[in-house]
C-alpha cells in the first residue's frame, strides 16, 4: 500500500513538472516571438499598415507601437489627427471620412446625397492632399431597393462630380468592398464583380477598390483568384480573421501567407492594413504576430 501511494505521488509530481515545463515553454515562445517581431527589420515585400479603430488604446500609443514593429502607416485616421501621425513620422495610407452627413449606409448610390457629398469630399480631398497622403475611403451606401445597374449608374454620376478635382490634388478615391451578410446588411458594393464594373464604368485612374479580405471571404470566397484576376482595380487591402474578425492566426479559416504571396506576385505597391479586432488581452502582441504572418 505504501509503495502504491509512493508511485501515485511520483506520477503526480512528474505530471506537474511536465505541465510547468509546457507552460514555461509556451510563455518563452510567446515572449521570443514578441521580441523577434519588435525591432526586427521587415522583409519589404509587403507595405504594412494597421487600422486605428481596432485597438482600444490612444492613437499616440498605437503610433509608438507601430514604429517599434516597423509599420510605416496607420489606416483610417481623420485629418484632425494627422498631427499625431506626423509626430511619429508615420503616414495614413487610407484616410477616413467620418462626417455626420453620410457613411457606409448613405453613399454615392443615392443622387439625393450627391450635392452634400461633393462639398464634403472636396474638403477631405484638400486635407488629404495637404498632408501629402493619397488614398481617401468612400462607400456605395445601402441598396434600399436599387438594382445593381442603377446603383452603378448613380455612383458613377456622383463620383464623376469630384474625381477630376481629386485628380488635380493627386488623390485617389477608394471604395471599400464590405459584406452584406454579417456586418453591413443591404450594403451595395458587396461583391468584387460589382466594384469592378463600377471601376470600368467610371474609367478614371484615381478611382479604385479597397479589397477587404475578411469581408470578401464571407461574401464570395475564392480570394486569391479574385485578387489575381482584378488586382488592377485594387488600391488597398484589409485583413481580418474569418469567422469573427479576430486574429489572423491558426484559429481561423484563411491562410494569410498564401494570400500575401498572391498580392505580392501581382506587383502591388500599395499597403496591406491589419483590420482585425484583437481577442487577446495583449493587443500589440496580436498585431506583432499578424505582421509576422503577412511579412512574406
Amino acid at each position: 500500500m505504501h509503495e502504491e501511494n509512493s508511485r501515485r505521488e511520483m506520477i503526480k509530481k512528474v505530471a506537474t513538472m511536465a505541465l510547468a515545463s509546457t507552460t514555461l515553454t509556451s510563455l518563452a515562445n510567446r515572449v521570443s516571438a514578441h521580441d523577434l517581431a519588435v525591432g526586427e527589420a521587415l522583409k519589404g515585400k509587403i507595405n504594412h499598415s494597421v487600422c486605428a479603430w481596432c485597438y482600444n488604446i490612444p492613437l499616440d500609443s498605437l503610433c509608438k507601437a507601430a514604429k517599434q514593429i516597423g509599420i510605416p502607416s496607420i489606416d483610417l485616421v481623420d485629418p484632425k489627427d494627422f498631427a499625431i501621425l506626423k509626430q511619429h513620422d508615420l503616414i495614413c495610407a487610407m484616410v477616413a471620412t467620418n462626417g455626420p452627413e453620410w457613411g457606409i449606409t448613405r453613399g454615392f448610390n443615392n443622387p439625393a446625397h450627391h450635392d452634400k457629398l461633393e462639398e464634403y469630399f472636396k474638403h477631405y480631398i484638400d486635407e488629404t492632399a495637404k498632408a501629402g497622403f493619397t488614398n481617401l475611403i468612400c462607400f456605395s451606401g445601402n441598396r434600399n431597393g436599387l438594382s445593381d445597374e442603377q446603383g452603378i449608374e448613380n455612383c458613377k454620376k456622383g463620383l464623376q462630380r469630384i474625381l477630376p478635382y481629386a485628380e488635380k490634388k493627386k488623390v485617389t478615391l477608394v471604395m471599400e468592398l464590405l459584406n452584406s451578410k454579417v456586418d453591413h446588411h443591404d450594403y451595395q458594393c458587396d461583391h468584387t464583380a460589382w466594384g469592378v464594373e463600377l471601376c470600368k464604368a467610371i474609367g478614371a485612374p484615381n478611382f479604385k477598390l479597397l479589397y477587404d479580405i475578411y469581408h470578401m471571404q464571407i461574401m464570395e470566397g475564392d480570394v486569391i483568384r479574385n485578387i489575381r484576376d482584378h488586382h488592377q482595380y485594387i488600391a488597398h487591402y484589409h485583413t481580418g480573421g474569418v469567422p469573427g474578425r479576430h486574429e489572423i492566426d491558426e484559429t481561423q479559416e484563411l491562410y494569410y501567407p498564401a494570400i500575401m504571396k498572391a498580392i505580392y506576385e501581382t506587383g502591388f505597391k500599395g499597403h496591406v492594413a491589419q483590420e482585425f479586432v484583437p481577442a487577446h488581452a495583449d493587443q500589440i502582441a496580436s498585431l506583432n504576430q499578424a505582421i509576422q504572418i503577412c511579412d512574406i
